[in-house]
């Protein structure tokens, strides 16, 4: 019977394995990212997510990796992430903040710690911050306005965007030169103190994604809002790292 795992590295073998069987020497990298990889993994709560990396020739084979797709879900593995190393290296200049958020809290499982080896261009990601702020700001406001007000939807709007934005803080650390934090609750502490912003709701947020609070229709439509507001001005602040570059 398939067992979700306490800890991840309970099945670190045998995915490497079922993997290594599959791929043998085109098998390059398997890479554990996410919360089991920051300390934050919770069982039954928590899905792992693993980077793959192989060959080219390689990824006209995937067909075969179908069976475990299935079996490794029902122990709440995701399908793993597939790159090879020639679409990591050529990806630094336009994907920057996501390989270095994978880059930041990563463990190796198997092979070359190909994310470790990685360097960054501070003004790729300054400009895919700017980016990324406006048009995920752009979205919520949709999101927002859609869901007509009603906590459950509140909710499910902030829950599903606020990944998004903790991603973007590990990179306006980066940016700034400081240590990035890894469990979530530090990194918003961490960079709301750096940024000069309100971290009261990103941390309300979080404890609604994580499940620990449950907050009513009114505190629900504020903490939004404030979210909102506080995203808006923290857009303004990369504007100002772009002049300060300058």
């Amino acid at each position: 019977m398939s067992r979700i795992p306490k800890e991840p590295e309970e099945i670190f073998q045998e995915f490497a394995e079922d993997y290594q069987a599959i791929f043998g020497n085109d098998l390059k990298s398997i890479i554990l990212y996410g919360s089991g990889a920051r300390g934050e993994y919770m069982p039954k709560k928590s899905d792992l997510n693993f980077l793959i990396v192989i060959t080219e020739s390689a990824m006209d084979r995937l067909r075969e990796a179908l069976p475990l797709i299935g079996k490794w879900r029902k122990r709440r593995v995701n399908i793993p992430l597939f790159l090879t190393e020639e679409y990591i290296a050529s990806s630094l200049d336009a994907f920057p903040v996501e390989f270095l958020n994978l880059s930041d809290s990563h463990v190796l499982v198997f092979g070359k710690d190909i994310l470790g080896e990685l360097s960054f261009d501070k003004k790729n990601i300054r400009l895919q911050c700017e980016r990324e702020l406006k048009g995920k700001l752009l979205l919520l406001r949709e999101a927002y306005l859609d869901s007509e007000g009603k906590a459950r939807g509140l909710g499910q709007v902030a829950s599903a965007s606020l990944t998004s934005f903790l991603s973007l803080f590990r990179a306006l650390l980066f940016l700034r030169d400081r240590e990035i934090p890894r469990r979530n609750s530090d990194l918003i502490s961490t960079a709301a103190k750096e940024l000069g912003f309100d971290e009261s709701p990103f941390t309300d947020l979080l404890r609604v994604k994580e499940g620990t609070v449950k907050l009513p229709r009114e505190k629900m439509e504020e903490t939004v809002e404030v979210y909102m507001r506080t995203i808006r001005e923290i857009w303004k602040r990369v504007d100002q790292l772009e002049m300060e570059e300058g």
